[in-house]
């Protein structure tokens, strides 16, 4: 499973995750996470799909494919449970 950050500087909520996935990525180190800024990243940002509402999570299978998408600020143990379930996606 793959989990790619969508923020930008000037994201509040972007502000608030950014602790919060560091501490996930510490917890599980069988996690790749990739972050992309919305207004240097346009190719990502168009790739998919990502509109002005940040931060966005885009999860991704082992064949990239997405399953799930989430927005704005999320708790951490809602965001463990997910990668819980779906680590062997």
């Amino acid at each position: 499973m793959k989990v790619l950050k969508f923020g930008a500087v000037w994201c509040q909520g972007c502000l608030i995750m950014k602790p919060r996935w560091k501490k996930l990525e510490e917890k599980n180190p069988w996690l790749h996470t990739e972050y992309y800024d919305y207004d240097n990243d346009k190719e990502m940002v168009k790739k998919y799909n990502i509109n002005d509402k940040l931060p966005t999570f885009v999860f991704l299978d082992k064949d990239n494919n997405e399953f799930l998408r989430l927005y704005g600020e999320i708790e951490e143990d809602k965001l463990q449970k997910i990668l819980d379930e779906n680590k062997n996606r």
